[in-house]
């Protein structure tokens, strides 16, 4: 199976919760698909170096990789090169989640590209584990519905930011017409 894990540059240390999930997917010989932020991607990065596991691929914009802790494989993500900020990087979390099988994010509750992943993850229809540090606890979601009600124990302005991502990211359902 294919995990896409993900979180926040601002959480740089991975709570004993979190760790134990990463072990059952090295247990497991999940492959792991992480991008190269610092944060949590770096983080999780040094978990895998540290126990020598190989099946890591790293995304990286452009192929530059700005982390690699375990010199894994890199897979490009192509952006064009009038793409700046947060939509640069979006590109690159769209093909994790593309390429993923299941999602397993670690969130404040705040993180606008966590929650674009989120969104990504659920839109394709592909489970996702998050670990809400706020709470110190895991929510499996597998539907938009859930990830709302989640949405509600971290604030107004993460609520705000989930209906704008919602609308910009989440697949537009088409009704065929007739004319006749």
């Amino acid at each position: 199976m294919k995990v896409f894990i993900a979180g926040p540059r601002a959480i740089s240390a991975l709570d004993k919760a979190v760790n134990e999930k990463l072990h059952s997917i090295y247990v497991n010989n999940h492959t792991v698909l992480v991008g190269d932020a610092n944060g949590v991607d770096k983080a999780v990065q040094k978990y895998f170096a540290n126990l020598r596991y190989g099946d890591v691929i790293v995304y990286a914009c452009e192929g530059k990789t700005r982390n690699n802790a375990g010199c894994w494989d890199v897979q490009i993500v192509d952006v064009p090169a009038h793409v700046k900020g947060f939509d640069y990087y979006k590109i690159k979390d769209k093909a994790m989640a593309d390429d993923a099988e299941y999602g397993f994010m670690i969130w404040n509750g705040e993180s606008k590209g966590t929650l674009n992943n989120m969104i990504n993850l659920l839109s394709a229809n592909k489970s996702t584990l998050i670990y809400l540090t706020k709470t110190s606890s895991f929510y499996e979601t597998d539907s938009m519905e859930k990830l709302q009600r989640l949405i509600m124990l971290c604030g107004q302005d993460t609520q705000k930011t989930f209906d704008k991502l919602r609308k910009t990211t989440a697949p537009i359902a088409y009704q065929q017409v007739s004319l006749f």
